[in-house]
């Protein structure tokens, strides 16, 4: 059975400017219910983990430095919302979530879930709305585990992967792949372990072409025992965060080539939603619903 990790904090409301993304946490899993998609079973619960696994992946300083909401105004602007405590214990539940469905992937051969891909948490320091670096964490916490040691980390969020590309830079057991816009935000760009950098205006046929020629030599030189796939929906034409032109249906495409290629494999794969801010908010709720309906035919 597919298992899906959702929160209803993952909807927590923030200030007017940033509080529309945020719905399609809550319509979501409305939609997957409502057209048969999943079932209440399929939907998993996270809480606030321990501090000790977000230690593996982020300083002491930085953790309780967001725990206390003490950063400094520069480092809060730099996140891009005034902080939380609401906020904190809904990236440390996101990170539960990925954690938790490490378990579940290599029971079933996927997991997922609604919210996280907060790409963009460093060792030290939060940016790009994300506070910590929920994939991070969770492959730590599948290596400490004894679960995999060689994992892959797939980032086609439309922004790069800047700060898992940071936590990893030395780490040679955690491959970091992530296909971006080239002019796209981060304005300064991290290395990844394999960065492709997209031009404004890629169309699907380019995009697929890219990424199909490059995910399996990835996975035949790396052979990874475990996939976090970061599947952000802002490639799409319509989003208003995004410089490239990709249909709905290549995005579609896009998850078809990726779980298929982990499915063929027998590689276990964690999936988090990323990003999507597509002014229809039909059109992100579809895009991410793809993924997961997709999940169900190739898996289940």
């Amino acid at each position: 059975m597919l298992k899906i990790a959702y929160h209803e904090l993952y909807n927590h409301p923030l200030p007017d400017n940033h509080r529309f993304p945020m719905l399609k946490y809550d319509l979501l899993p409305q939609q997957l219910l409502h057209e048969g998609t999943c079932v209440e079973a399929n939907f998993f619960t996270p809480e606030i983990p321990n501090n000790k696994h977000f230690f593996s992946v982020h300083t002491p300083e930085y953790f309780f430095d967001l725990l206390n909401i003490t950063l400094s105004k520069k480092e809060e602007r730099k996140i891009g919302f005034p902080l939380t405590e609401q906020l904190v214990a809904r990236e440390m539940i996101i990170a539960d979530g990925t954690m938790k469905a490490v378990h579940y992937a290599f029971e079933h051969g996927i997991a997922m879930n609604i919210a996280g891909g907060t790409h963009h948490a460093f060792t030290n320091s939060g940016e790009g709305f994300c506070l910590l670096n929920d994939q991070a964490v969770a492959a730590r916490y599948a290596q400490q585990q004894k679960l995999a040691n060689k994992i892959l980390i797939i980032d086609l969020d439309v922004h790069q992967g800047n700060g898992t590309a940071e936590i990893f830079r030395e780490d040679t057991s955690v491959f970091t792949f992530s296909m971006h816009g080239k002019t796209n935000y981060p304005f300064h760009k991290e290395q990844s372990d394999v960065d492709i950098a997209l031009e404004n205006g890629t169309e699907d046929t380019e995009y697929l072409s890219l990424l199909k020629s490059t995910l399996p030599k990835l996975m035949k030189t790396h052979q990874p025992e475990l996939v976090f796939y970061q599947c952000g929906v802002d490639i799409l034409a319509s989003d208003t965060l995004g410089k490239l032109n990709i249909s709905l249906e290549g995005c579609k495409e896009r998850d078809r080539f990726v779980l298929q290629t982990c499915r063929d494999a027998c590689i276990p794969v964690v999936c988090s939603m990323g990003g999507g801010y597509s002014k229809d908010l039909k059109i992100i709720v579809e895009a991410h619903a793809n993924t997961f309906r997709l999940a169900q035919e190739i898996y289940f």
